[in-house]
This record gives C-alpha cells, sequence and structure tokens, in this order.
C-alpha cells in the first residue's frame, strides 16, 4: 500500500499537472500526482508545439521561474522558429516544433528524478472536505489520501464527450475515458460550472502526403531556444513544417454536410475557442474567403504521423476525408485517425483567489482547462504557481502573486480572476499593456531573482542572470558614453540612406536610427574591440540594442506601471465589507462581493466599476 498523506496532491498529469507537481517537490513538499494514465504525463493532446505568439513569452517566463516546459521544449525541439522578427522586440515570440513522444518521455523522466514526488495511477472520484477545508481525495479503488492541500489540473476530462459526426462518447482525450465524480462534488460544495469544447484534426500518414506542391516553411537559420540555462544547447539540426491551403472545393464539400456537424445540428451547445475555430467554423464564419491556411507539422522524428493543423474538425470521418483529399498535396492521403471535438467541464475562474486558491475551500488549488483556458503554456503557467502557492499554503510562507508589469502569468491570471472567462480563453501580446517590458528575452531578468527566493532557481542559475545583467548595463553603458569615428560612421551612415552627421557624438545616438542594426555597430572598430575584450554573447548584444533602441518606450512604460503599482499597494482586506458604503453603486457592491478583489489595482480591473467607486474605496482604505 503506499503512502497515504501528503502535504500536496496533484490530481492530473497533463501540462498544468505536471509543472504545479515540478514546482511543489523541488519546494520541499511531499507531494503526489495522481493521474488516470502514467503513460500519459505530459502528453501533447493536440499540435506537437509549444510557444508561439504570446505563449513563448509565457514558456520562458515558466523557466525563469525554475519550470520545466522551457527545458523539455528544448531538449525535444524538432525546429525553432522566433515569429514576429519583422515587428518590434515587444513581440518576438519563440516556438518550437516538438516530437511528440519524446516530449512526453523527458517530462516523465524529469518528473522521476524529482526528489519528493511520488506517482500513482488510478482516478480521482471525489474530495473529502471537512468545515470547508479540503483533506484530500478519494479515487475509483475505493482509496481514500490524505493531503494539506490538492490541486486539480483535470484538464478536458471532467465529465469529457467526445463527437464525430453523430457518433459521441465519453472520453478526456480519444482512446482514453472521462473522468466523473469531481464536478457533482464541487457543485455540491458550492460551485458554479460550465462547458467548454475544444477540438483538434485528423493525423494522417505523412508517406502519402505530396511535399513538393507545398509551401516549405524551415526553422531559423540560427536558432534559438527556450531555456536560460546555458548547459541547454540549442538545435543543430531541424525538421521542416510546409504550408498548404483550402480552396473553394472543400469548402463545398464541407458546406454539403453542415446538417451533419455537431457544431451546427445542436449536438454541441457549448462554447469553443474563438481564436482556434474548426475548419467548419471558419468556411461558415468567412464564407467570402476562398481559401485558409493549412499547416503541415511533422509529430516526430522517427515518425511517419503528421498533424493537419488548420484543419480542426467534428465533421463525421468520411466528409473529413472527402474534403481533406482535395486540398493540394492531399491527394492520396491516408488517415491515422479523424479530428473530433470534445466538450468538456469547467470552472468559471472568478471563484478563485490571485493565488489560484478556491474562495470557498481553503487549500483548494484550480489549474488548467478547469479555468476555462486552452493551450498547453497557459495551463503549465497555472500549474507552476498553483504548485508555489499550495506550498507557501501548507508551510504558512508569503504566496507568489505577479502583477500585469511583471510578467505575461501576471496577466493570464489576472484576466481569468478579475474578469473572467466564457470562452477558452488564450494568451495575446494585445492582452497586455505593458508588452515592451514583458518581452521575451528579459522574463530571466524580470523573474529569476523572485524564483530564487523562493528557492526554485539555483546560485548557479542567480549568477547567470546578474553576470547578463551586468554585462547589459556595462555594453549600454559604453555606447552612451563612447564618441564614434565620423569617418566609419558616416559611411555606415550613407550605406543604408541616411545624410552623413557633420560631427562627432555617442554611439548610443548612432544605434537608436532605426535603420541602424547590431551588424552595422559590431563592424565599427571601437565596438568590435569592446566586444573582444569582454566576450560579449549573442544575448548580451540583442539586449543592448533593444535598451538602447527602445529607451523611451520602455521608460514610459516603467512610468506608467509604476503608477498602477501605487493602488497595488492598497491592500483590501480578505472579507471587507462593502454593503455599508453608501457611495457604491448597487452593481459595484454586486461585482467587488462576487470577485473579492485584495488591491485596489485590481478593483479598478472589475467591469462595472468606475473611478468613482475606487475613489470611495481609496477614502475608506485611509489613502
Amino acid at each position: 500500500m503506499f503512502e497515504s498523506k501528503y502535504d500536496v496532491v496533484v490530481v492530473g498529469g497533463g501540462h498544468a499537472g505536471a509543472e504545479a507537481a515540478a514546482s511543489s517537490a523541488n519546494l520541499g513538499a511531499k507531494t503526489l500526482l495522481i493521474t488516470m494514465n502514467l503513460q500519459t504525463i505530459g502528453q501533447m493532446s493536440c499540435n506537437p508545439a509549444m510557444g508561439g505568439i504570446a505563449k513563448g513569452q509565457i514558456v520562458r517566463e515558466i523557466d525563469a521561474l525554475g519550470g520545466y516546459s522551457g527545458v523539455v521544449s528544448d531538449l525535444t525541439a524538432i525546429q525553432f522558429k522566433m515569429l514576429n522578427k519583422s515587428k518590434g522586440p515587444a513581440m518576438w515570440s519563440p516556438r518550437v516544433q516538438s516530437d511528440r513522444a519524446q516530449f512526453a518521455l523527458k517530462w516523465r523522466e524529469l518528473l522521476e528524478n524529482t526528489p519528493n514526488l511520488d506517482f500513482y495511477q488510478d482516478m480521482v472520484v471525489g474530495l473529502i472536505v471537512k468545515k470547508n477545508i479540503i483533506k484530500g481525495v478519494t479515487t475509483g479503488l475505493g482509496n481514500k489520501i490524505y493531503s494539506k492541500s490538492v490541486i486539480l489540473t483535470n484538464g478536458t476530462f471532467l465529465n469529457g464527450l467526445i463527437h464525430v459526426g453523430d457518433k459521441n462518447f465519453g472520453g478526456g482525450r480519444v482512446g482514453e475515458k472521462p473522468s466523473t465524480g469531481i464536478t457533482a462534488d464541487l457543485e455540491s460544495l458550492g460551485f458554479a460550472s460550465g462547458r467548454m469544447k475544444t477540438g483538434t484534426p485528423p493525423r494522417v500518414d505523412g508517406r502519402s502526403l505530396d511535399y513538393s506542391v507545398m509551401e516549405e516553411q524551415p526553422g531559423d537559420l540560427n536558432p534559438g531556444k527556450f531555456s536560460y540555462l546555458n548547459h541547454i544547447k540549442p538545435l543543430d539540426k531541424q525538421i521542416s513544417c510546409h504550408i498548404t491551403y483550402t480552396n473553394p472545393r472543400v469548402h463545398e464539400i464541407m458546406e454539403n454536410s453542415f446538417d451533419k456537424s455537431p457544431m451546427f445540428n445542436g449536438s454541441i451547445n457549448s462554447t469553443g475557442p474563438r481564436y482556434c475555430p474548426s475548419i467548419e467554423d471558419k468556411i461558415n464564419r468567412f464564407s467570402e474567403k476562398e481559401r485558409h491556411q493549412i499547416f503541415v507539422e511533422p509529430e516526430g522524428i522517427s515518425t511517419i504521423e503528421v498533424y493537419v493543423n488548420g484543419f480542426s474538425t467534428s465533421m463525421p470521418e468520411d466528409v473529413q476525408y472527402s474534403a481533406i483529399k482535395e486540398i493540394k498535396g492531399f491527394e492520396n492521403v491516408k488517415f491515422f485517425r479523424p479530428g473530433y471535438a470534445i466538450e468538456y467541464d469547467y470552472f468559471p475562474p472568478t471563484q478563485l483567489k490571485l493565488t489560484l486558491e478556491t474562495k470557498l475551500v481553503e487549500n483548494l488549488f484550480f489549474a488548467g482547462q478547469i479555468n476555462g483556458t486552452t493551450g498547453y503554456e497557459e495551463a503549465a503557467a497555472q500549474g507552476l504557481m498553483a504548485g508555489v502557492n499550495a506550498v507557501a499554503k501548507v508551510f504558512s510562507k508569503e504566496p507568489l502573486v505577479l502583477t500585469r508589469s511583471e510578467a505575461y502569468i501576471g496577466v493570464l491570471i489576472d484576466d481569468l480572476i478579475t474578469k473572467g472567462t466564457e470562452e477558452p480563453y488564450r494568451m495575446f501580446t494585445s492582452r497586455a499593456e505593458y508588452r515592451t517590458l514583458l518581452r521575451q528575452d528579459n522574463a530571466d531578468i524580470r523573474l529569476t531573482r523572485k524564483s530564487f527566493d523562493l528557492g526554485l532557481a539555483s546560485k548557479e542559475r542567480l549568477k547567470a542572470v546578474e553576470e547578463k545583467q551586468n554585462r547589459v548595463e556595462g555594453c549600454v553603458k559604453f555606447f552612451e558614453e563612447t564618441s564614434f569615428d565620423l569617418g566609419e560612421v558616416n559611411e555606415i551612415l550613407k550605406s543604408v540612406g541616411y545624410e552623413p552627421v557633420p560631427q562627432k557624438g555617442k554611439l548610443a545616438k548612432i544605434y537608436s536610427r532605426p535603420n541602424i542594426k547590431q551588424e552595422h555597430m559590431n563592424s565599427l572598430t571601437s565596438v568590435k574591440e569592446y566586444i573582444e575584450q569582454n566576450r560579449l554573447s549573442d544575448e548580451v548584444l540583442e539586449q543592448t540594442e533593444i535598451q538602447i533602441k527602445y529607451k523611451g518606450y520602455i521608460e514610459k512604460e516603467k512610468n506608467n506601471a509604476d503608477k498602477l503599482q501605487r493602488l497595488e499597494d492598497i491592500k483590501i482586506p480578505e472579507n471587507f465589507d462593502y454593503n455599508p458604503l453608501a457611495s457604491l453603486s448597487h452593481e459595484a457592491k454586486e461585482k467587488l462581493n462576487k470577485i473579492r478583489p485584495s488591491t485596489l489595482s485590481q478593483a479598478s480591473r472589475i467591469s462595472g466599476i468606475n473611478p468613482s467607486d475606487i475613489s470611495v474605496l481609496l477614502v475608506k482604505m485611509g489613502r
């Protein structure tokens, strides 16, 4: 019989559960990870990729905080691309194509080598709660496992229902049974629940595709990586992805069978992801478009399986097959399995505190799709934060709450808790008002010290960050204080279409011009000598360029963030009674009582709360 008393029990072995278990165990808590299938820990249920727009920033933040997602992604990557390089650095977003099988294996390997972490394969069917405090869980085999805290990371498994055309059956993933019992338990405790939907495309045999008629999408010439750890090396060999397109014939076949689609015939009533719609939804909503992009993504190095990104669907299998055969390069396609949609239970995240602990049950935490999010990265970030805060609660330490100006993770959690979500939430750069501060290149500078203070980041990692920061500051100072050679600089200015300058000045003034790139500055004699003497890495040089070119924007955002921090510093007592405040509107009282904001800053972001309401609270809190 296994040990049945733990500090932290994590329910679910997906991205949220894996990060929650890792952070909890690494902080010294006796942790148990319970999952229905130990073979699918860290499984990529949908596309075999990590990162992307805004999501890449989250993965780098997870790594800076001591999580494993960036390390696993780097060790199992088959392609690396930095997206949005044509835009400013606030928009640059790293993405890797992963080897799906290796990704899950590497996650399990890392977790199995994590001290303080035990594993158990079973279904959790109920919660043990006494006087609104979580005490443990019960499993399908009748075991009672006691714990000081519990983190639920159930993904799409809570009463999961899979749809393929007019067929539907219970499942959390194709071939895996759904999780039952937890929803009913939570509802009996007073939690509100809802239903959401997501989907996945067909997987096909890569040998049956004609890549010669598709557009090749190779990785970056000089690939980067997610993890800031020095011993993790960038890729030396990459596999290409490809792009092809749907066409009017594909759309016609799909449209003729819309009556068989669960999305349109009433079989599915739950809300799907707005920014990742199914192919039938795209054809219906954007009927004026003659084609949609299809990304052809390899599933790994040692498999012929291919993921058809952009063709998510729950249409009958014969319709899927007839339509996909009309896509260029797919004329002789062979299916491994059809696409499907899945409906599952979620719990509106306004029922949580900013620590991801539930308001109704003490020491119970939610992370991942149970909170209404979509995406591996969003789930992993929540898992890490839930693990950290569960341990903080168990050991009576200060919780970790990241603000909107500190991390995309802070934006993600604040959006969920303060605004809630009625559709699968996905992170975008546009959601972050301080995105110039929250770049993918400086996540280590922003967050490693916090991680070290928690006990997650090692001294080695902190030392590397501090050394990088010192080198960047020294390099910026060099550019700001060193005068340029007039002849050399005017030659560069002429080559990029600028008028020559009449007199000497500082290097930073030239560097701040839009058309002057790093390679131009590195060709100057004084700069070249400085780089060689100080053995500066590409990472330090990139940071230096960003700091010089975007100095004004960065300072402006810092000032705005500092102003917001004043409201962030004004705490609202947990059980504060808003009802006696006659100057507050009825709507404001209702919203404030529901959300229970922890600071005035959070209160100001609640829909329906206006500036006059904040003024009333400012006076009440003693300004």
